[in-house]
Order: structure tokens, then sequence, then C-alpha cells
């Protein structure tokens, strides 16, 4: 059975990764809406992880007992400078979700709670390769200016992305 407190902090959790989800889809509309169809891909895909990441959470909250309690999403960016900023943007996103999965470990670990702490691991490991692919990214975007035909190499390279949820 959770505590109350560590029950609230995996609610919180989970609608943070739905509006994650929320927040990839909209800079992949954002994407496909300037004919950069790798890169919407790749935010597509990005959404579809977000989704496994808080369906894996909603299900381990009701598994210990808890209940989900799903909150409203506030309204996301829509509008971006360029392909940079994006990218710069959906960066500083991924540093918010860790910094919140962090907490939600310190609120596990005053807990006691060894199966949560189990459990959130998985999500620790797997910012560290959230913030990596971002940041790979924004590396190669500022290395091609962010335009002309490395742009499109790199659209094109994007759209062979595809999700796996046996990899997550």
């Amino acid at each position: 059975m959770l505590s109350k407190k560590l029950q609230n902090a995996l609610n919180d959790q989970i609608n943070k990764e739905f509006f994650s989800e929320y927040f990839y889809l909209s800079m992949s509309a954002y994407l496909e809406s300037i004919e950069m169809e790798g890169f919407a891909n790749y935010f597509n895909v990005q959404a579809q992880e977000e989704h496994f990441h808080a369906m894996k959470m909603f299900n381990f909250v009701h598994d210990k007992g808890g209940r989900v309690i799903l909150k409203s999403l506030p309204e996301p960016k829509a509008d971006f400078k360029s392909v940079l900023n994006l990218f710069e943007d959906a960066l500083e996103h991924e540093r918010y979700i860790t910094k919140s999965i962090n907490d939600l470990m310190d609120v596990a670990i005053k807990e006691n709670d060894h199966s949560v702490k189990s459990f959130i691991e998985w999500y620790v490991d797997e910012q560290v390769e959230e913030e990596a692919s971002m940041t790979k990214i924004i590396s190669k975007l500022k290395l091609i200016n962010g335009e002309g035909l490395g742009l499109l190499t790199l659209d094109n390279e994007l759209g062979s992305r595809t999700f796996t949820p046996e990899a997550e």
C-alpha cells in the first residue's frame, strides 16, 4: 500500500508524463506544418514514449493499491523560432522532468518504500538517456547552423526512428 504522500507524488508525476506527451505532440504538429516530417516523426515517437512512461506509472500505482487522479493539462507551446529552438525547449523540459523524477525518488526514500524506489530507478536511468539524446541533436543542429542540406539530412535521419515499448 502506498502512503498518501507517495500516492500524491506519483500522481503528480503521471500528470507530468502525460503533459510531456501532449507537449511533444504539439512539437510534432509544428514540425509537420513546416514540412520537417523526420523531426515531426522524432517527436511523435517521443510522445509515444511519454505515454508509455505515464501508463507504466499509472499501472504501478494501481498495483500498489493506490488511486490515480488525473488533472487538467495546460496548453503546450505551439510556436517555435526554429528547429534548434524547439529542441532547446525539449531539453529544458527533459531537465524539468529529471528534477521531478529525482524529487519523487527523494519522497520514496523518505517514506522508506523500497518497491517505489526500485520502480523509480528505471525512470532515473531513462532520464539520462532522454537528456543525452536531446543534447546530441542540439549539438548537430548547432554544427550545421540549423539550416541547409545538413538540416534536411538530419530530418531524414530522424524520420527512421520508431517506438518499441520492449526497449523501454
